[in-house]
């Protein structure tokens, strides 16, 4: 069973930054791909940003420029720095793994309040 855990989350101001953790428990290369969600209240869960086991990166149009993803394989933990934070970021997010026989594994979620 593989396990995702997340930190970094808390409460921020507009403008400001965070980073996000995601600590798998078993190597990275079983995953073909790794990725942040987020779901805000009242809304569907929408990915923000994923990173391939080769280091192909994409990003939602709302985060480009102001998120960046990042791996690393040797403490197989993925990062999403967060940077300019807007309120519409604040959402829990989710760290999101897919193994190379497409199963898909969450963490269980951290939350991100952008506010004044």
């Amino acid at each position: 069973q593989v396990q995702l855990v997340e930190s970094g989350g808390g409460l921020v101001q507009p403008g400001g930054s965070l980073r996000l953790s995601c600590a798998a428990s078993r190597s990275m290369f079983s995953f073909a791909s790794m990725g942040w969600y987020r779901q805000a209240q009242g809304k569907q869960r929408e990915l923000v940003a994923a990173i391939t086991s080769g280091g192909s990166t994409n990003y939602a149009d709302s985060v480009k420029g102001r998120f960046t993803i990042s791996r690393d394989n040797a403490k197989n933990t993925v990062y999403l720095q967060m940077n300019n934070l807007k309120p519409e970021d604040t959402a829990v997010y989710y760290c999101n793994a897919r193994s190379w026989s497409q199963s898909t594994y969450w963490g269980q979620g951290t939350q991100v309040t952008v506010s004044s």
